[in-house]
């Protein structure tokens, strides 16, 4: 299996229980599955929701906040305790971990973006795995609307991180087996589709709405981030976290999820 660059994106629904506790379990697999990857040669950079709902948890909120500095204080407070626990699985695995937090204008701004790039290749050549988030301590771009936004989401923060980070494979995980032709929740005879080689308006009709009680976005984000990681000669598959193993598969090129095949010549735009 030749080796790759691969971001993989994991959703709060993942990190959190429905009641709003960290779910250690789904953190330590992941972890284990990631710095395994790693083992076998590949690169991995981590993109990681979670932040606001594990803070909202560690203050004891019983859910959510509704204003923008109940918001940013509880980021604040959660993305100290991701960091740890990442710190920790990681580590028991042999993995060093690195934060980077992003907003706007650090991929906005072509200095800025270029230093990331760098910043990124050295942690990689050092055998770190990133860990990223937007910094919504003081970042606005996802927990508040109305305002011009250039990450919105982390669907989209792991596609430009992708792009930055000139990877091979962008994986989306989160609480759905991937792209189906009909709303499973209301559709039992739903197809799931194994394979996406054009974001067509046909395609883009079947995006449903919002995520979860503590997270953001839905399957609309997730096909933007695809077409945006596409046009750029980047793979990207949407898969279930229920079982991080499926990350062999889809490392693999196995039928894992929903695969959508990067666009005809935009390989070499990436690379440039």
């Amino acid at each position: 299996m030749e080796a790759k660059r691969i971001v993989v994106k994991v959703g709060t629904s993942t990190l959190l229980r429905p009641g709003g506790g960290v779910n250690l379990r789904e953190m330590e697999l992941l972890a284990r599955v990631l710095s395994d990857l790693r083992n076998m040669g590949h690169q991995v950079i981590l993109v990681s929701s979670g932040a606001i709902g594990v803070g909202s948890g560690k203050l004891g909120l019983r859910e959510r906040p509704s204003d923008l500095r109940g918001k940013q204080a509880a980021a604040a407070v959660g993305q100290c305790e991701l960091m740890h626990l990442y710190d920790k699985f990681f580590g028991e695995y042999g993995r060093t971990v690195a934060q980077i937090l992003l907003t706007d204008e650090d991929v906005d701004h072509p200095v800025r973006a270029q230093h990331l790039s760098g910043t990124f290749e050295a942690l990689l050549d050092l055998g770190c795995i990133p860990v990223v988030n937007e910094n919504d301590s003081v970042s606005s771009s996802e927990i508040e609307t109305g305002q011009r936004k250039v990450l919105g989401d982390n669907d989209t923060l792991s596609a430009i991180v992708a792009g930055l980070c000139r990877a091979d494979l962008l994986v989306l995980l989160s609480d759905i087996d991937g792209l189906y032709d009909a709303d499973p929740r209301r559709h039992p005879d739903a197809r799931l589709i194994r394979r996406v080689t054009a974001i067509t308006p046909e395609i883009e009709a079947l995006a449903g709405g919002g995520g979860s009680q503590w997270g953001t976005g839905g399957m609309a984000t997730k096909l933007s981030a695809a077409r945006y990681a596409t046009a750029r000669g980047i793979e990207m598959v949407i898969a279930n976290s229920a079982d991080p193993a499926i990350l062999y598969d889809i490392a693999a090129g196995r039928d894992a999820g929903t695969r959508f095949t990067a666009a005809p010549g935009a390989e070499e735009v990436n690379r440039a």
